[in-house]
């Protein structure tokens, strides 16, 4: 338990998959001009994450890495070529499922997320953490956990960043620094910040 425990606060923190790998800093940089827009954006990632990511390590598992067909009696196959095409096609149909769901049972929720659901599918954190959880050789529990660690992680970042960039608002910002500069600069302090925590480990 502290394995997985230790796992998804690694994912979380120190290797944030936005503020270590810088992956999805688009989106991020976008959405968190409000508060309410990266809270969206965040929750509509860390749904998405913690589906495709194990969904994708299933994949892997059974049909495209080296010898993955062995239980069909291929084991000579190799699939791998066409993985990165079907983990973008998860990714797609997680996306659609999930916009379609929302749209028919909670559309309050719908109209809150706006465009930030299609625009998950082109979200290069998403298919980073697949594929991190890939070459790391996760097996489908550890991927599962990698999953929600990395959305959970990715989520609180564009909430805190979006928290500092409305006080920044009411500050005296130098001029050549407002807007994304000083936004690049606060996101390498935090970046600063969750890596600091790297030598925390559960006990």
């Amino acid at each position: 338990m502290n394995d997985y425990l230790a796992l998804f606060l690694q994912a979380a923190f120190s290797e944030n998959i936005m503020l270590v790998f810088f992956l999805g800093i688009c989106t991020a940089i976008a959405t968190s001009k409000s508060m309410e827009a990266a809270l969206g954006a965040g929750v509509a990632i860390f749904i998405v994450q913690s589906v495709t990511v194990p969904l994708n390590s299933l994949l892997n598992t059974y049909l495209f890495q080296p010898g993955a067909l062995a239980w069909a009696g291929l084991p000579e196959i190799d699939m791998s070529a066409l993985g990165l095409i079907a983990y973008i096609g998860v990714i797609a149909a997680t996306v659609q499922i999930l916009e379609m769901v929302i749209d028919k049972h909670f559309p309050k929720l719908y109209n809150a997320f706006g465009v930030f659901l299609p625009l998950i599918t082109v979200n290069c954190a998403i298919l980073g953490g697949s594929l991190f959880s890939i070459q790391r050789n996760y097996h489908l529990l550890e991927s599962v956990v990698f999953g929600l660690g990395s959305g959970a992680g990715w989520a609180l970042a564009i909430v805190l960043l979006a928290g500092i960039r409305d006080k920044l608002r009411y500050a005296d910002v130098p001029e050549g620094l407002e807007g994304t500069g000083i936004t690049f600069i606060v996101m390498g302090l935090m970046a600063l910040s969750f890596m600091g925590l790297s030598g925390i480990y559960a006990a």
